[in-house]
């Protein structure tokens, strides 16, 4: 079939925090066993996926070992394309380095049939907050430009408007509105999702879907004005995105609650 007659599937997943030691826990998770398992029910969906995208915070020790363990996590699956995005927990450089394949790997943007896939770069090294810098904006308009007959699927670590939890909401890209002052000019653009909320946004702005996606461990508590989180099952967000720039999307979560969690005063 011609590549711009069929429909897309991509397989979103989130927030892994890996820890470089097999066994580790973070938060009495262990979180490398839910990512794996994660991983087994999408893949035994019986669905053909485009891509995978890992939308950041795929370590909570950034260290080249566990940028290693989550690549030797993937290697069963090699025969699905994943990109990989940095969250404020990453070391961008050495998931650069870690991840150079084709089949793994940091690419910045890919086109798929009618659809572009951009991901951007929210990080402020140091910092739990995102921004797009003045870069990565220029880069975000250039894709537009130059491909204006493909419709726009936007990816990026932290959230771009608010989630209720008043915590989490001074650690969203700070520049937002600058995003959305450019993207305005840009009627292909269809969506933009994120990871960092450990939990399910969905709300639509003009021509825009903007979601938020859970973790593949760990979930915050929604509308909490304070760190906390709870045993709601692991997940992963799944994207049919339609030649003719239809959206439809879909949550899945493992069939049993989160095992072993326990709050802490953690600052995230």
């Amino acid at each position: 079939m011609n590549a711009d007659l069929k429909n897309l599937t991509i397989l979103q997943l989130s927030d892994l925090h890996i820890l470089s030691e097999p066994k580790a826990t973070f938060l009495g998770v262990d979180t490398m066993h839910y990512f794996q398992e994660c991983l087994k029910l999408a893949f035994s969906m019986g669905r053909h996926f485009d891509l995978m995208l890992l939308t950041g915070d795929l370590a909570q020790e950034p260290v080249y070992q566990t940028y290693q363990r989550i690549l030797s996590s993937l290697k069963d699956y090699s025969d699905v394309p994943c990109i990989c995005l940095p969250g404020n927990h990453d070391d961008f450089g050495l998931m650069q380095q870690a991840f150079v394949n084709d089949a793994v790997n940091c690419r910045k943007q890919i086109t798929l049939g009618r659809w572009q896939i951009i991901n951007l770069n929210s990080q402020i090294p140091g910092k739990p907050a995102g921004r797009l810098a003045e870069s990565e904006l220029s880069f975000l308009e250039q894709c537009l430009e130059n491909f204006p007959q493909q419709y726009a699927f936007i990816a990026v670590h932290h959230h771009c408007v608010k989630t209720n939890s008043s915590w989490m909401d001074t650690m969203m890209i700070e520049n937002s509105d600058e995003l959305f002052a450019h993207l305005a000019r840009f009627p292909q653009v269809k969506l933009i999702t994120s990871g960092h909320i450990h939990q399910v946004l969905d709300i639509n702005l003009g021509q825009i879907r903007v979601l938020g996606t859970p973790s593949t461990c760990f979930q915050f508590e929604p509308g909490c004005d304070k760190f906390s989180v709870v045993d709601t099952a692991p997940g992963f967000r799944l994207f049919q995105l339609g030649r003719d720039g239809g959206i439809s999307t879909e949550i899945v979560r493992l069939p049993v609650n989160l095992a072993g969690v326990v709050n802490a005063n953690q600052i995230y």
